[in-house]
């Protein structure tokens, strides 16, 4: 119960920096392009959590046997999530992306339950109902404007990637667990820095002041403290709970989009979050 315990604080860490980061991306997207953005801030995080791991005494070499699933890991957990979550606000709006990226519990309840065998129950099922009625109402049905197709088709491409991560973290690497998400957040950074020379071609002296705040907690929260906080959430809480809870994220991006950016909160929004949190509430009931 104890473990259990742990594991819901871990998740509320993670969703509301998560959350909140999806605000203050927008912050630093005026002044640099998405995957230079979220690759430098990676790159950043992923040294602090070196000098972490380095700090506890852990190993930062990669045995032979755990190079393939770290790199994979990397690809999906990193490279695809937080690049393909980056591009989609391009064409939508914090609550939209947030919301679309995060109906990623309906793919991994699919896949955990051929690969893990964790067959989804009754309240399992509803609470992602409702986590994807949730949604809907948020975008807006079938109002959806074609202008924001491309943005849609990059976030949920994020959720079924980060779907089958999620389910994938279930099994250990081999490697101490703070150099392990070092190296994974390097890894899926690093190639998305570089993408972004060749094809989106920043320039680096654009950031102003408070981009330059917004990069450092991008850095130092949702690249490097909250993938710490995720992976020992995945240790200790079923999957479906664990990535239904995440729904949390989208809600407080969506809350923190209003005094930060200015975004209208009426009564859809409104709307969509209750219906939203109610899904988030059986998971976790269900977790405890």
């Amino acid at each position: 119960m104890a473990d259990r315990k742990l594991g819901l604080a871990l998740l509320v860490v993670t969703a509301c920096g998560w959350g909140l980061n999806w605000s203050v991306l927008k912050f630093v997207l005026a002044d640099w392009p998405p995957l230079f953005a979220r690759g430098t801030a990676g790159l950043l995080g992923a040294a602090g959590l070196a000098v972490l791991a380095w700090r506890r005494g852990e190993r930062l070499t990669v045995p032979r046997e755990a190079r393939l699933p770290l790199a994979l890991a990397a690809g999906i957990n990193v490279f695809a999530w937080m690049g393909f979550t980056a591009l989609s606000l391009n064409w939508l709006k914090v609550s939209e992306g947030a919301l679309i990226a995060y109906s990623m519990p309906i793919w991994a309840m699919l896949i955990a339950w051929p690969l893990n065998g964790e067959r989804p129950n009754r309240r399992s099922l509803i609470a992602l109902a409702l986590g994807v009625l949730g949604i809907a109402v948020l975008m807006g049905g079938p109002d959806l404007a074609a202008s924001k197709l491309p943005g849609v088709l990059f976030g949920l491409s994020a959720a079924t990637l980060f779907a089958l991560g999620t389910v994938m973290a279930r099994k250990t690497i081999a490697m101490p667990f703070t150099a392990m998400t070092a190296w994974q957040v390097a890894l899926g950074c690093l190639p998305m820095v570089g993408l972004s020379l060749l094809v989106e071609q920043p320039h680096v002296l654009a950031l102003s002041g408070r981009s330059a705040l917004g990069l450092a907690y991008m850095a130092t929260l949702p690249m490097a403290l909250c993938y710490l906080t995720w992976f020992g959430a995945l240790k200790r809480l079923p999957t479906a709970a664990a990535a239904t809870g995440m729904l949390a994220v989208p809600v407080v991006g969506t809350l923190s989009a209003v005094p930060l950016l200015g975004d209208a909160l009426g009564p859809r929004e409104i709307l969509a979050i209750a219906i939203t949190l109610s899904g988030v509430g059986l998971a976790l009931r269900r977790a405890g």
